[in-house]
């Protein structure tokens, strides 16, 4: 990339001000993250619960008072119904796998690491043919994807075939269980999974599903699950409103969820 591409490109916008500086490069995730905390940090502004001497942030951090101002308009704006009895019932004989115990999967993967400056869109282009080789092969051959994670893995772990060995929830980070866990699938799965630490393609080897546990049991968990997915559900909606109201420039804020609400 020479120095005149990155010079050129634009600046993303809320209202006029900047998202990120012109040599900045940002993910669009990260980006639409810095748009969203930026509407709302303005909105509380207009609604004084924020000093209007606050300054935008330039590193995508918002100040204490910022995020103390924005905690409070949410509270204020979004409603966020306690779920019934019966919607609780329901969503755990739904989600029955998310709420075992001592469940267990054995994988292996192949890790391509996002790290600040990447281009994401390049690095899921060079992605997507590795997965669909390790994915579409027959079993026949030889082991395709310990020579994959060999061969491209930017994990430790690609010296030994990408071998994760067994693993529980709590050994993974929070987005990458979510994608292990909880399910019957066993193979290469059919998405890339995305963490903090880049995406991942995953082979589950073998599953131990541990024991189911009774609603009454869980029940908190589930509640509190709910309550999550109808916060998030609220705040798209009342993020939508505002960036309806908003002079939006070089950011796409209906393109897919951001990090904000996740």
């Amino acid at each position: 990339m020479t120095i005149d591409t990155i010079a050129a490109r634009p600046v993303a916008r809320i209202n006029g001000v900047a998202l990120n500086a012109p040599e900045e490069f940002l993910a669009p995730d990260e980006l639409r993250q810095r748009a969203c905390t930026e509407l709302l940090r303005q909105t509380a502004q207009s609604a004084g619960l924020l000093a209007a001497s606050d300054a935008a942030s330039t590193d995508g951090v918002s100040s204490e008072a910022a995020s103390v101002a924005i905690e409070a308009l949410l509270e204020r704006n979004l409603n966020v119904p306690e779920p019934s009895e019966e919607a609780c019932r329901r969503y755990h004989a739904a989600h029955e796998g998310a709420y075992r115990t001592g469940e267990r999967v054995r994988a292996r993967h192949i890790l391509f690491a996002v790290t600040p400056g990447v281009d994401v869109v390049a690095l899921r282009k060079r992605v997507e043919p590795v997965f669909l080789g390790v994915r579409c092969h027959d079993g026949q051959a030889a082991d395709l994807f310990a020579d994959a994670a060999r061969q491209w893995s930017n994990c430790p772990s690609g010296e030994h075939g990408g071998d994760l060995g067994w693993l529980s929830s709590a050994d993974c980070a929070p987005e990458f269980a979510r994608e292990l866990f909880g399910r019957i699938e066993v193979g290469v799965l059919p998405r890339l999974v995305h963490s903090r630490f880049g995406l991942h393609i995953v082979e589950v080897l073998e599953r131990e599903p541990g024991v189911a546990q009774s609603f009454e049991t869980v029940r908190g968990a589930v509640a509190m699950a709910l309550r999550q997915q109808a916060f998030v559900t609220a705040l798209r909606q009342y993020l939508r409103l505002l960036a309806g109201e908003a002079v939006v420039e070089g950011v796409e804020l209906d393109a897919a969820d951001t990090p904000l609400v996740q």
